[in-house]
């Protein structure tokens, strides 16, 4: 009985709870039926919102190749194209199936199965991000990266791809897949410059794309991931192990054969330039040339010059534009060298041991490399492993590590190495550094240069620019400090001061006091000023050779003040100066007025072809996409007296002395590195807030300068002899190696040598200006006060102008 009624009460458990189960699978069904149908409602909702709103596919059913500008030097070196489209275009039919393979097998080997979404590969990317909370993975078919590169940003948003899931579909369904992968494949941002694989070949091999091996196809395929870092120039190591994927899935989808897959496996991948460019870049660095020939065109074709296939050749010879930026990338490097070391770009917090893990210690200074890339080929990034006094050990890759051990050069950086090194200036393990090779080969810890330099070189006898450099690095900011930069010329604007005294009766032999000079508020109409010589060095007298090469500040401003500021102001405009940039004051005298270095070119070129005032020119001619000529310039020719700027006397004498200034004065060091007859002068404005040297020799007149874009002082010993001088010098020494020398200029007539001193014939000894002193003459009176003394108004402090 009792087992009966025990029985009895459990037999119902299972009625009671059959029912149950089942309403709340019911229940569950009805929810989460509900919700899939809410969400297919709102998918639905969002699409017919959506669908009409996405953009038309003109861009790629009307996908024409246009051919760009290019830019050319004058001996046919390129070294810039221009253009919507950057890329070398060609047809589907013109792509290797050998390519084609290569980048199915790299992104996309069910292409042509499926409708443009891979959706196992959506569902996986979504179950890890949600697995992760981030966006970072990632499930682009080909076709996705078409509508991504068309009309879309690389932006990881959910709205963003949901925009993307859309267009694809709208892709699919009006293009065929052969067009999807052509447009892909002359589409895709493949690093250096390069879109598309056409363009790539050519970029990294030389090569046509016809003409790629397996290994070179495979490596061109695995660039698209990331182009930054799979490329073979910028991470030849990463490259190869991508490539290594690649090449194993055409092995294993049948698109090589076993032998085939071994031979690629084991090429070696040479990087090599093709005609007139170097690996992933132009062969030289023309980058500001090339800028400026497309303004100036232009203004001419306006947006019709990108894709008429017109060629721009310049004035520039490949061999010169090279060696100017070179020779300025080494000024600006030497200058910062000696400046106290400022401390590293960032300090980032490297994990302990990362070094065990190469994958991850890529990643880390890829990123760095990506936020803080490298300058040109010699300036690299890298991450400070470990640090001190003795040794710096920079990591540029898991692979390639960089030791700085030489004690001279870890001099540049000793403030920052240490225990006493204050925080933001210490290099310690983590800082992000930039790497250098100095000139005795020695890899060097050095900052990122804040000063900027501009080189320019003319052939003054019809002012064709032979090479032009307007800063340290085109592509940290595109400003062309030779024609827009408006500086102060400090010394550099003697001779021309002193060509127009020379024309009033002054000589060589003037003796000119060189005593401090002052004027007092009621003579300036406003506020003391009281300029100093460089050095504050003085002497009672000079004669005008003396103090041009010793470039002396009291005697220019006295020889100012006796031939009149607004003279010198009418004079200056003979070689080409803005007169609104010169004002008629004292202060003119040492440089206060503005210039550009190409205005100061151009000015020098006159003294070097024997007084003609010749226009600089960039452009030689311009042919269209069939190579006939529809531009060529017709340069103004020195000889032509229709263009006579300065008497060819008062053109001796200046030559004579700025040859004596390049062999005895300021700037001897051109004379004694070259050892030829050079003639230039240098300039240093006040506070040494410009440096300058301009000179010429051999048929070539070039001018350098250096200083910061926001001016400050470059330092109180910091001269245009000591640090623009060697940027002319870096550029002139190899630039006239095969140039003849300079033959000696004859003397015109009506010019009289008296014991070495030069003197026009108009004004003989005896009648010309025999001296000028310190006061109690006539020529010493001062000029108009208002308007010196609105200039000082403007003005702080004193003028130091000097070497």
């Amino acid at each position: 009985m009792r087992t009966r009624q025990t029985s009895s009460k459990q037999e119902p458990q299972p009625a009671s709870a059959g029912p149950w189960i089942l309403r709340f699978i019911l229940k569950a069904f009805i929810f989460f039926g509900g919700l899939g149908l809410c969400g297919v409602l709102l998918g639905s909702m969002a699409m017919a919102l959506a669908w009409p709103n996405l953009p038309d596919l003109h861009a790629m059913t009307d996908y024409r190749p246009r051919i760009p500008l290019r830019v050319y030097t004058a001996d046919h070196v390129l070294i810039g194209e221009f253009g919507e489209e950057r890329r070398d275009v060609l047809r589907f039919s013109e792509i290797p199936d050998l390519m084609k393979a290569a980048v199915l097998s790299a992104e996309d080997d069910r292409f042509y199965q499926h409708g443009g979404v891979e959706w196992t590969g959506v569902i996986r990317a979504a179950i890890t991000n949600l697995v992760t909370d981030s966006k970072a993975q990632g499930a682009s078919t080909i076709t996705m990266q078409v509508a991504r590169n068309f009309y879309l940003s690389s932006e990881k948003t959910y709205s963003r791809k949901f925009y993307e899931l859309l267009l694809t579909f709208k892709i699919e369904s009006q293009l065929s897949k052969d067009q999807i992968l052509e447009l892909y494949m002359n589409q895709i941002y493949l690093g250096h410059r390069a879109y598309g694989f056409a363009a790539a070949a050519r970029t990294y091999f030389g090569k046509k794309l016809a003409d790629l091996t397996p290994a070179e196809a495979a490596m061109l395929a695995g660039i698209p991931k990331a182009p930054s870092r799979f490329n073979p120039l910028s991470n030849l190591r990463r490259a190869e192990v991508r490539q290594h994927y690649v090449l194993g899935r055409m092995l294993a989808l049948g698109y090589l054969t076993p032998a085939e897959y071994q031979s690629a496996m084991a090429q070696k991948i040479v990087t090599r330039s093709s005609a007139g460019t170097a690996p992933g870049s132009f062969k030289v660095h023309g980058e500001y040339v090339a800028e400026l020939a497309r303004q100036l065109l232009y203004n001419i074709y306006h947006d019709d010059l990108y894709s008429r296939g017109i060629n721009i050749y310049t004035t520039v010879r490949a061999k010169d534009q090279e060696l100017a930026y070179q020779s300025l990338r080494n000024g600006v490097l030497e200058y910062t060298r000696r400046a106290p070391y400022p401390g590293p770009e960032e300090n980032i917090d490297l994990p302990a041991n990362v070094e065990q893990d190469p994958q991850k210690l890529d990643d880390i200074i890829d990123a760095v490399i990506e936020k803080y890339p490298d300058s040109g080929d010699d300036l690299l990034t890298g991450v400070v492993l470990s640090a001190s006094p003795t040794q710096i050990t920079v990591a540029r890759s898991a692979k390639e590590i960089i030791t700085v051990s030489d004690k001279k050069a870890l001099l540049t950086v000793a403030r920052a190495l240490g225990d006493k090194a204050k925080p933001g200036v210490r290099i310690t393990r983590g800082s992000v550094v930039y790497v250098h090779k100095d000139p005795d080969g020695n890899w060097e810890v050095i900052n990122y240069p804040a000063v900027q330099a501009a080189l320019v070189v003319l052939t003054p006898n019809d002012g064709a620019i032979r090479a032009m450099v307007g800063g340290f690095d085109f592509y940290r900011g595109n400003f062309n400090r030779v024609t827009q930069a408006w500086r102060q010329p400090g010394s550099n604007i003697k001779p021309f001061i002193y060509a127009a005294a020379i024309e009033r009766g002054f000589s060589t032999a003037t003796q000119i006091s060189n005593e401090p000079f002052f004027l007092t508020a009621a003579q300036t109409g406003s506020k003391p000023w009281a300029p100093k010589n460089y050095g504050d060095e003085y002497e009672p007298m000079l004669t005008l050779r003396q103090a041009l090469y010793k470039s002396m500040n009291m005697v220019t401003v006295r020889i100012m003040q006796a031939i009149g500021p607004a003279y010198a102001q009418q004079y200056l405009t003979r070689f080409g100066f803005d007169k609104s940039r010169q004002p008629a004051v004292l202060p003119m005298a040492l440089g206060a007025g503005t210039v550009t270095p190409l205005q100061l070119a151009a000015g020098y070129s006159v003294f070097a072809n024997g007084g003609y005032r010749v226009t600089p020119y960039l452009i030689d001619k311009v042919t269209d996409s069939d190579g006939k000529v529809i531009m060529q310039a017709k340069p103004n020719q020195a000889g032509d007296e229709s263009i006579r700027a300065i008497d060819p006397r008062v053109d001796y004498i200046v030559n004579n002395l700025l040859e004596g200034v390049a062999t005895y004065g300021t700037g001897a060091r051109a004379h004694a590195v070259l050892k030829r007859t050079v003639a230039g002068k240098t300039g240093t404005t006040n506070d040494s807030m410009d440096a300058w040297f301009s000179g010429y020799t051999s048929g070539l007149e070039a001018t350098a300068w250096l200083g910061y874009d926001q001016p400050k002082s470059l330092g109180a010993r910091e001269t245009g002899g000591g640090v623009a001088l060697p940027i002319w010098l870096g550029y002139m020494q190899d630039a006239v190696k095969d140039l003849p020398m300079p033959t000696p200029r004859p003397r015109p007539d009506g010019v009289l040598e008296v014991n070495n001193e030069l003197y026009l014939s108009d004004y003989p000894p005896g009648q010309a200006v025999a001296s000028l002193g310190l006061g109690g003459n006539p020529q010493d009176a001062p000029p108009q006060q208002d308007t010196l003394g609105d200039f000082l108004s403007n003005l702080a402090g004193s003028s130091k102008a000097g070497h």
